[in-house]
Parts: C-alpha cells; structure tokens; sequence
C-alpha cells in the first residue's frame, strides 16, 4: 500500500529539516566528496605509520594501506586519490611538497601536521630516557613554541591548501591522548603521561583554533582513543618498541580504523 501524500509530505520536511540542522555545508561537502577527488596530507599519523602494511612506492614515508586515508577512499570511492602524507612531516614539508595534487576538482582533503614542527619526537626520546623534570621541562619547551611560532606555520599551510583547493571540504585531524591516568603501569611515571597528555591536548587546542579560523573542519580523535590509550590494556597505540622505534607512540592498525576513520566518516 502507498502512503498517504500527508506521510510522503512530513516526510520531505523532517528530511528537510534534519538537513539543515546538521549543515547543509557538510551534506554538499559529503556528496562533493564522493564524486570529486580527494587527497590526503600530513604527517605519520596519516600516512599510517604503526599500522603496517606499507606501500613499496611510498619508500620512507610508509604510506599504508591500513591508513586511515586509504581506509576512506576504499570504502567511498573518490573520482581521484591522492595520498601524498609522510612519515616525519612538518608543516614545510606539506608546503614544499605534498600539495601538488590540489586542484579546483578537489573536494576532500585531509590533514594532520604539527605535532613534528614542535618536536614530538624529541620530547618523547627525552621523556623515556631522562628523569621526571627533563621531561617536563622539554614538553613546557614544546608548549611555547606551539604558542609563539607553530600557529603562524599553520596558517601558511591551511592558505595554501585555500588557495589550490578552493572546493575542498578540509578536515584537520588532530591527535590522540597517549596514556591512561590512574592506573598502575610499567615505564613511564603518571607525572610524564600526565604531562604528555595535557601538551597532547594543548597542541590539539591550537591546531583547532587556526582551523576553524580557516573556516576548516578539525576532526577530535581523543573520543575514539578514549579507553584505547597506552596503559589502557587494550592499547590502539604502540608504546616504545626498541626493535622498531619509528613505530613508537603511533596507532596501531586498530587505531586507523577505529580511532582515525570514525572521525574523517563523521566531518567529510
């Protein structure tokens, strides 16, 4: 039997109307998406490093196909897909040579950049291997620089992108807290984790504030990763593998996809 005109009528409303309350931007924004081209950017945690998986082509910036931006495009088909993420990354290393792709048929980019530019490496090196104060001391370092210096870098990076993708629905993910507080766990002391998280988080809120200045989407992962961090027993992050230290503090394959692509399915 047909339904009623009166049904097929309040049905056009609420569909109209639950449109409108959830962005008619982000709904073009999706539906652009899947039809145009989409391009990937950013550092490690982009390009899929942790997860395995590696693409052969890809050489040191082990692009991986169990990333995030790999998991996406398989499962939604884009018109192109450019990966162009690498492992190490800075913000003028996205600049220098990973927008090439970009184009004005671009409809989707994401990107995450930052967390290099302000020394993450060094500041876990130096939290691993020297005393509670060293550590705290290199992540406060860590946190001025992300106050004075790493904004404007990002600024120069999201115009660009502006500039060579002008349609393009851009989604800035940020990155997860590393460890679960609280709790009794072997290595680092609950004052370094705490002090890692909360630079975690500080990064997080500067990245989000010059995306949405940008007018930029920024993808918040540490819901996701929220009982999946290390010392949580169900770990999607590797903690110091010394038989692989590049692997160190990236998220596994298990992090790609339930932690990174939940957040890109909800904001592309």
């Amino acid at each position: 039997m047909r339904r009623s005109r009166l049904v097929v009528f309040v049905s056009s409303l609420l569909l109209a109307a639950g449109t409108a309350l959830t962005g008619a931007a982000t709904a073009q924004a999706s539906s652009l998406a899947a039809t145009g081209g989409y391009a990937a950017l950013g550092d490690s945690y982009s390009s899929g490093v942790g997860a395995g998986s590696y693409i052969s082509s890809s050489g040191d910036c082990k692009r991986s196909t169990k990333a995030y931006p790999y998991l996406w495009a398989a499962a939604h088909s884009p018109s192109t897909f450019d990966f162009t993420a690498c492992s190490g990354a800075r913000t003028g290393d996205v600049l220098s040579g990973q927008l090439g792709p970009l184009s004005s048929a671009t409809a989707l980019v994401s990107l995450s950049v930052g967390g290099n530019d302000a020394g993450f490496a060094d500041v876990m090196t130096t939290c691993v291997t020297q005393s509670d104060s060293a550590c705290v001391s290199r992540i406060n370092t860590a946190r001025a620089y992300v106050d004075s210096t790493l904004p404007g870098k990002l600024d120069s990076v999201y115009s660009a992108i502006r500039s060579k993708a002008p349609n393009a629905h851009v989604v800035v993910l940020g990155y997860p807290r590393f460890y679960k507080l609280g709790t009794t766990c072997l290595g680092l002391s609950e004052t370094k984790r705490k002090a890692i998280n909360d630079a975690s988080d500080h990064l997080n809120t500067a990245i989000a504030k010059r995306a949405a200045n940008h007018g930029f989407t920024f993808g918040d992962v540490r819901g996701t990763f929220t009982g999946h961090e290390i010392c949580s027993g169900d770990s999607w992050l590797h903690s110091v593998n010394w038989l692989n230290i590049g692997e160190s503090y990236h998220p596994k394959a298990p992090g790609q996809s339930g932690g990174y692509l939940p957040v890109l399915n909800a904001n592309d």
